[in-house]
């Protein structure tokens, strides 16, 4: 429990937070009046002086904890077994022994506090990125501003160098960007007007004009770090049972103390013997290190994974993706692009440029993607069209118009046959174009077809080495796609993915990543988005492509990676396995010591000082090794 007050002037540096900071001060001062007293500089009751300043400077904070506890919540915290064990040992003269144990014992929680609170302020540290102030332009004129003054429909500058206040549109100029903040990727982007643009970029060349979308505290940024806060908050399967764990097992430790002072009483055995053996078992029972094996790795995976531009919604999901055997794609969007382009114009008379420019000047008038496309490609070559007169759709098959008094056809091979047109030079053409997954596109007049136009949505660049960096950390791919089989088995295969299922609606999605986790086990979803939200919700995992920017991308998924980068699905699964492994460590090592101290502090065979020295030394150990979770390896 971190309270607000601890964290005023907290800027990540350790002497500034108040439960580590006064722990240590409180460990030198109580060592000081013990080398003191050993070198006999000072008298025993001066030794004693130094313990009593000590106690309760590093006892404060964690005893408030506990109280607070057991007021508000009605929980028998660890922090009573410690408060109980310090004034067994106070009472019992041990003055050394209580100021060691709060020494150790509040340096052991300071230190896991203080790994929280410098995440936390890791992420936050990123609204630092974006500028104090904006110029907005008001009647013609450059007004400086407060950035958080900025409201959507607003208009400010940004000149190179500098960053942005906030998310927009660009309404003049042209820049690349650098928007590693929250994507995480530092290559640049190049932009132009009407394109989105986010908090703390940075311009590297021209001016922009920029109109805001969102207010300083609703923008993409100030999301992503609410949202990395939120998931820290949220509890995995190991830490809830962990939690259940240590309500019940804290008062059976605090009853079996008992029971060791009042029963040895009842048999007239040696009082101060037992009470002492009551003391060490408090000490040595202290589940603390189990308490804190997992969140301290779920933090600082959560947190490292946040300024990586992968936002993870909860320990839960990051524990999830720990448990991984398949990846299942979306193509369009995820795998490609989701924008069909020409590959091929091949003509069967004649040039490509006056095929082209034929495809070009039927398709001028049409919506279709696959049209716009040909004309894009035409614009791309500087190939003018000839005016098309009498231009008609024909839905579901083509388009038709005159050129040069001719009346001239576009559409698919079906159209060409119900037409009675000559199809002999393109039948075999036409099926090696499919089998590689591209869609013919046949342009022809009364006497034929005259050639044709192979279009096809091309993949991602980097998603050949995102599919072979999963084969090589042996993880499972499907493709789950409702585009025709023929097409998906093209793409699955220059990509080499192991399962391919095709023709999917939403609803046949959800049947197949449940028919994926029945045969192989845990699956990853990964789409592009709130079209895929079924299929991520029925997956173990899911998660949302290219979401930097979209609200809807972000509630859909469990994960959202804020960049069109498919790396970022190994690296996420990465994180995932390491926080598992080292969660899984923190508690097996945890356990293992309660097994081995708790009849050795019965048996009496452990003293209190070598009892606190071992316990807050594996607790330290389980904080160090939890934030191993943060710096995973590249690859899982």
């Amino acid at each position: 429990m971190m309270h607000d007050n601890d964290t005023v002037g907290f800027d990540g540096t350790w002497w500034l937070y108040p439960p580590l900071r006064n722990a240590l001060l409180a460990g030198l001062i109580a060592g000081s009046g013990f080398v003191l007293a050993h070198l006999g500089l000072i008298a025993e009751s001066v030794e004693n002086l130094f313990y009593w300043i000590a106690i309760p400077l590093g006892g404060w904070h964690w005893t408030r904890e506990g109280i607070e506890k057991l007021i508000e919540e009605r929980e028998v915290g660890i922090e009573i077994l410690m408060i109980a064990a310090t004034a067994g040992s106070a009472i019992l003269g041990l003055w050394d022994e209580a100021a060691a144990l709060v020494f150790l014992y509040g340096a052991a929680e300071g230190t896991e506090e203080y790994t929280y609170a410098r995440t936390r302020h890791a992420i936050r540290a990123l609204l630092d990125l974006a500028p104090k102030e904006a110029r907005v332009l008001s009647d013609g004129r450059e007004v400086t501003v407060p950035a958080e003054s900025l409201k959507p429909g607003d208009v400010f500058v940004v000149r190179p160098g500098e960053a942005l206040a906030t998310d927009g549109i660009i309404r003049s100029g042209t820049s690349s960007l650098d928007e590693s903040p929250v994507t995480g990727e530092s290559i640049p982007v190049d932009k132009g007007p009407g394109m989105k643009v986010f908090a703390a970029s940075i311009n590297r060349q021209g001016a922009l004009e920029i109109e805001a979308t969102a207010a300083f505290a609703d923008n993409t940024l100030s999301k992503i770090i609410h949202l990395v806060e939120e998931a820290q908050e949220r509890k995995g399967k190991a830490q809830q049972w962990i939690e259940r764990f240590g309500r019940r097992y804290t008062p059976a430790v605090l009853a079996g103390s008992t029971l060791l002072l009042v029963v040895p009483w009842l048999m007239g055995l040696p009082l101060a013997e037992w009470s002492l053996r009551a003391v060490v078992l408090l000490v040595a029972a202290a589940p603390c290190a189990l308490i804190m094996s997992t969140p301290v790795a779920m933090a600082a995976g959560i947190g490292a994974a946040g300024k990586r531009g992968i936002l993870i919604k909860g320990g839960a999901h990051l524990e999830h993706l720990g448990s991984i055997q398949v990846v299942a794609f979306d193509k369009t969007g995820t795998l490609t692009h989701g924008k069909p382009a020409v590959t091929d114009v091949i003509p069967f008379s004649g040039s490509e440029k006056a095929l082209l420019s034929y495809a070009a000047a039927l398709e001028h008038f049409s919506e279709h993607p696959l049209a716009r496309a040909v004309v894009e490609e035409a614009r791309r070559k500087g190939i003018s069209p000839p005016s098309a007169e009498g231009f008609e759709a024909l839905p579901g098959a083509g388009a038709k118009a005159r050129i040069d008094g001719e009346i001239w056809y576009i559409g698919n091979p079906e159209l060409f046959q119900r037409l009675g047109l000559d199809l002999a030079s393109a039948q075999t053409r036409i099926a090696a174009l499919q089998e590689q997954g591209k869609t013919a596109v046949l342009i022809g007049n009364e006497d034929g077809a005259r050639g044709l136009v192979a279009l096809q949505d091309r993949l991602r660049a980097d998603a050949k080495e995102a599919i072979v960096a999963l084969h090589a950390t042996g993880f499972r791919t499907a493709m789950l796609t409702g585009d025709n089989a023929r097409t998906a088995r093209a793409v699955a295969h220059q990509l080499g993915i192991d399962d391919v299922r095709a023709d999917l609606k939403p609803e046949d999605k959800v049947a197949a990543v449940q028919q994926l986790e029945k045969q192989y086990g845990a699956v990853l979803m990964v789409g592009d988005g709130v079209n895929d939200a079924p299929a991520l919700a029925a997956a173990t995992c899911g998660v949302a492509m290219g979401a930097a920017g979209t609200d809807a991308a972000i509630e859909a998924a469990d994960i959202a990676l804020m960049a069109d980068d498919l790396a970022k699905v190994s690296e996420a699964l990465a994180l995932g396995r390491k926080a598992r492994r080292v969660s899984a460590q923190n508690i097996v090592f945890s356990l293992l010591i309660l097994a081995v101290m708790i009849p050795l502090a019965i048996t009496g065979v452990l003293g209190v000082a070598i009892t606190v020295l071992v316990h807050e030394a594996s607790e330290l150990l389980a904080v160090a090794n939890g934030l191993r979770a943060g710096h995973p390896a590249r690859r899982a």
